[in-house]
């Protein structure tokens, strides 16, 4: 079993900082570990042990955790996460590498991995492939939200919690319930102690929509520049109806193995831990295909 507490450490580069906790030593399988939305790299703390043979980076991603917001005219679109991924593993020296990553995290690993396939050698995704696909002649209602929102959200106040276990229950009723121990590790990462209490430290131009989305044909564009294996674990609770949308998805795609599992749509934080690692485990260490 991997150490159970990682070392903490701090990456560099483009002028940004991004935190991030480590697990394993450096001779082992390099992955890069993604967490989802208004999550942080305490989205694995229950999972990281349990990966023997790996050199493990999980990374508070820009605007989440203790890694840094982008400047204020930036947006947070999820495409733009491929050019932080690279940066990423050019801070840690890292030329060829694997992603571990859940929900949003995961799709950022699939538009990287598209756009550079050469840079990496295994995805293991857990419940996110790719976005829903939106119409054409949405693009235009779709940027005059994101402009309106990214305004909205840049002049919002922050929530304060009068005390930490305030923020641990609101994080664990939220938009995706999860258990206490779950909630706390999040918060724990993920709060800033001020005046009258605790509020998130997460970007609230996070919650703002993006500037344009992909369509059908971008999505499978992404998707077919895969060239490396991947597997995918779906959360039989998750996502409402994503295990629907995306089976004709993988339908077209053989190098995506998918396997469904009970839990939640945070399963790798919950008891689904120990049956994500003993199918992600031996994949990511390179013994099987």
């Amino acid at each position: 079993m991997m150490q159970i507490a990682p070392r903490e450490i701090s990456l560099e580069f483009d002028s940004k900082t991004i935190a991030a906790r480590q697990w394993g030593e450096g001779g082992g399988e390099p992955v890069l570990a993604l967490h989802g939305w208004l999550d942080n790299c305490a989205s694995f703390d229950r999972l990281a042990p349990l990966l023997n043979g790996i050199n493990l980076v999980a990374v508070d991603m820009a605007g989440h955790g203790r890694s840094y917001h982008r400047s204020p005219h930036a947006n947070y679109n999820i495409w733009e996460e491929a050019e932080d991924i690279i940066g990423i593993s050019e801070a840690l020296g890292w030329h060829n590498f694997s992603l571990l990553a859940h929900s949003r995290g995961a799709i950022a690993s699939v538009i990287t991995a598209g756009t550079f396939p050469k840079r990496v050698k295994r995805l293991a995704l857990i419940d996110g492939l790719v976005p829903p696909a939106a119409k054409d002649a949405e693009a235009p209602d779709n940027l005059a939200k994101a402009i309106a929102q990214r305004v909205r959200y840049s002049q919002r106040r922050a929530k304060i919690y009068p005390t930490f276990v305030a923020a641990v229950e609101a994080r664990k009723n939220g938009m995706f319930p999860l258990s206490e121990r779950a909630a706390r590790a999040l918060a724990e990462r993920g709060t800033l102690p001020l005046e009258g209490g605790y509020t998130w430290s997460n970007d609230p131009r996070l919650m703002a929509a993006s500037t344009a989305k992909l369509n059908e044909a971008q999505v499978r564009a992404f998707l077919s520049r895969l060239s490396m294996p991947v597997r995918l674990v779906l959360a039989e609770g998750g996502i409402a109806n994503m295990i629907e949308r995306l089976r004709p998805v993988l339908a077209g795609y053989k190098n995506i193995e998918a396997r469904e599992m009970p839990g939640s749509h945070h399963l790798h934080m919950e008891e689904g831990a120990e049956g994500i690692a003993e199918w992600f485990g031996p994949f990511l260490r390179g013994d099987v295909a």
